[in-house]
């Protein structure tokens, strides 16, 4: 017969879940709750008790307990409260991973490919002849100097510029990455918890880079009334505070950090649900949450133009819909030449992940 047959859709598992599943729902709780091992068990207890997590044989306490021996989590120094290891660390973001980019296998080197021919690592068979501009090491010497004596003959033997070979390479693009994350408290205002998805995209990337362009860097800020590194180890426990939004401290930190570097291509990501709030004058702040100020906005796109001088584009996920943040948004990326995405909190990190990787493959001299 043929065609298809439909029936009904039967899980494979229809028990209750084991530890593989209870870890998945533990590694998104202790994210929600910013690495706070306690408030996350009492979240699981919770939805066991209404949805029936665990059975008869393997309940709570034995997934607790599995925890514990399998190193995910382990008691504080005072004996009191229980922490996160580093294995947990490194499980939440492969699990965020996953979840935003998919599966993706490290590459051989750490590189990726580009359509560009240059300077690189990886020799082609293609050759061409000389040109002004080309270096030492790209030159075929074994076929310049077979080049020269069929030209000139052994006896008179002399190497020209028009005997010379090159060897044609695929360029490596290398890029560096600042990731901005707001954490003023607009981030979880109006009962919509912002921060984890942000927190989840950048654990996402960061696994990605180090897997997948091991040769490439990300360094992440956060940005409240003031701006300030944070290590990926940290991301979990990322939280939102009593602050405005300073984005003119965030992007000079972030261009600070971009100098330092010696890769071509430079790129800042910056994900915001707000307006600039705040500036930094002296030693004193400048606040206004009311409406756009111009003298906060000026600054902003003073250092959007900056970061364009310096060829460092900006792309800002901007998750608000807003029209007039909108349209200070457009301002700020026209000035800048860099890209603007108005996402929702699930498409977010579908689009840092398409960015990241087109901005990989441009070549910037």
């Amino acid at each position: 017969m043929i065609g298809h047959r439909f029936t009904d859709f039967i899980p494979e598992n229809n028990g209750n879940g084991g530890f593989e599943e209870l870890l998945k729902v533990f590694l998104q709780l202790v994210n929600i709750t910013s690495g706070d091992v306690s408030e996350a068990l009492n979240w699981m207890n919770e939805l066991d008790r209404q949805y029936d997590l665990t059975g008869e044989e393997y309940g709570m306490g034995d997934f607790i307990d599995e925890l514990k021996d399998k190193g995910y989590i382990k008691e504080n120094e005072d004996g009191r409260t229980i922490i996160l290891t580093a294995k947990s660390e490194m499980a939440i973001r492969k699990q965020s991973l996953e979840e935003i980019f998919g599966k993706l296998k490290k590459s051989a080197r750490g590189n990726h490919r580009t359509p560009f021919s240059g300077h690189g690592d990886e020799i082609t068979s293609d050759r061409r002849e000389y040109n002004f501009g080309d270096t030492l090491d790209q030159i075929d010497m074994t076929d310049s100097i077979k080049n020269a004596q069929i030209n000139h003959g052994i006896d008179d033997f002399k190497l020209t510029e028009k005997d010379l070979e090159i060897e044609e390479r695929d360029y490596k693009a290398l890029t560096s990455t600042v990731l901005m994350i707001d954490v003023s408290h607009s981030m979880v205002l109006y009962g919509e918890d912002r921060i984890t998805p942000a927190k989840k995209v950048a654990m996402a990337l960061s696994e990605l880079i180090t897997t997948k362009y091991p040769k490439d860097t990300l360094d992440i800020i956060a940005f409240g009334n003031d701006a300030w590194p944070i290590e990926i180890k940290d991301l979990p426990y990322l939280q939102v505070g009593p602050f405005h939004t300073n984005t003119v401290s965030g992007l000079q930190l972030a261009h600070d950090i971009l100098r330092r570097r010696k890769t071509n291509n430079k790129q800042i990501f910056m994900i915001t649900d707000g307006k600039p709030t705040c500036l930094k004058v002296g030693a004193k702040y400048y606040k206004n949450s009311f409406g756009l100020d111009r003298k906060i906005i000026n600054k902003t796109l003073d250092e959007a133009a900056i970061c364009r001088k310096h060829n460092i584009a900006v792309t800002t996920f901007m998750i608000a819909r807003d029209p007039y943040l909108q349209q200070f948004v457009r301002e700020f990326t026209r000035i800048n030449n860099g890209r603007a995405y108005y996402s929702s909190l699930t498409g977010l990190g579908d689009f840092l992940f398409e960015d990241y990787i087109r901005n990989r493959r441009k070549r910037v001299r």
